[in-house]
């Protein structure tokens, strides 16, 4: 295909890889992504309606785990929406700038799970091991400095990342995923040494997965040391409840990552299956965790009941 406008321009067309749907099938699998997409996007603008609005949700936990559907819902709506589309219309053509910003929000949406883990991690442990210091510690200043932290490390990290793949002058145009990264609009290069940016994004990668590792590693470590310490069984089952949903969250995100590059190692792997699991990791985690969080942690069950409680009352 050939460009339309000057390369240095960065306004071309790009051909995206799409999924091979029989024809019969293009509208069930429409209306299936679609409600999973709604149901995802109820869910967690639920969860930000609530902390936001709710005095009793007002509370150094509640505001680092804003962060959380927050970015599942800038991840799926990146994503999903967009593929569907292509679907009903057949149609495999994105702008070369939509491209890269997609590219950039799912990079941004990976990169701050892993921060958002820690962090909330980090809060559980001061929480559960040091409760008498608690609010000394989580001040209204640290809480900002933390979540400042969070999202501007994630942010620099992915900008550099872009910045370096900008670089390279473009003379490609098909993109063999059904969604944009960093690493298609890197294939996408014709010159130029990727020395640098392979042996960064490797880094990057490197970076994230310790940091949030290590975080969440020494946090429930010394939690569970807590936990078996402590005398009283409903004090311990209480403290392991409030971690439980931010391990099988980091979980859930290594394994459907892991299978994903996994999927692209093999070559017996069908193409739809990889491209099926490149798009689970911006589809599970924001249609899981508003059910986990929801279900798992009492307060925002309490709040949830206290809105639905209201909104019976207020008719009579």
């Amino acid at each position: 295909m050939e460009l339309y406008f000057s390369n240095d321009t960065f306004t071309f067309n790009l051909q995206i890889g799409k999924f091979d749907v029989p024809q019969e099938a293009i509208y069930p699998v429409f209306f299936t992504g679609m409600l999973i997409y709604f149901f995802a996007v109820l869910c967690n603008g639920t969860i930000l309606a609530l902390i936001i609005t709710q005095r009793s949700l007002h509370k150094p936990m509640f505001y680092i785990l804003f962060s959380l559907p927050l970015t599942d819902l800038i991840g799926i709506t990146c994503a999903l929406p967009r593929i569907l589309v292509d679907i009903v219309t057949q149609t495999n053509m994105v702008y070369y700038p939509t491209c890269v910003i997609q590219a950039f929000m799912l990079h941004l949406y990976g990169g701050s799970v892993h921060f958002i883990l820690a962090a909330m991690s980090f809060d559980r442990y001061i929480a559960i091991c040091k409760p008498l210091r608690y609010n000394s510690i989580m001040t209204h200043s640290t809480l900002c400095r933390v979540i400042a932290l969070v999202w501007g490390l994630d942010f620099a990290l992915v900008l550099v990342l872009f910045a370096l793949q900008a670089r390279l002058p473009k003379c490609k145009t098909f993109i063999f995923s059904v969604y944009c990264s960093n690493t298609s609009l890197l294939r996408l290069s014709c010159a130029g040494d990727t020395t640098v940016n392979n042996v960064y994004g490797l880094a990057m990668t490197g970076f994230m997965q310790i940091i949030s590792v290590s975080v969440q590693l020494f946090s429930y470590v010394q939690i569970l040391i807590t936990c078996i310490s402590h005398t009283q069984l409903d004090a311990r089952i209480k403290a392991l409840n409030t971690c439980m949903s931010q391990l099988i969250t980091f979980c859930l995100f290594e394994i459907v990552t892991a299978f994903t590059v996994l999927s692209y190692r093999f070559e017996n792997v069908s193409p739809n299956a990889q491209k099926l699991s490149g798009i689970m990791i911006y589809t599970i985690l924001p249609v899981v965790n508003p059910i986990l969080y929801g279900m798992k942690t009492r307060d925002i069950r309490n709040a949830l009941f206290v809105v639905l409680k209201k909104e019976k009352v207020a008719p009579k």
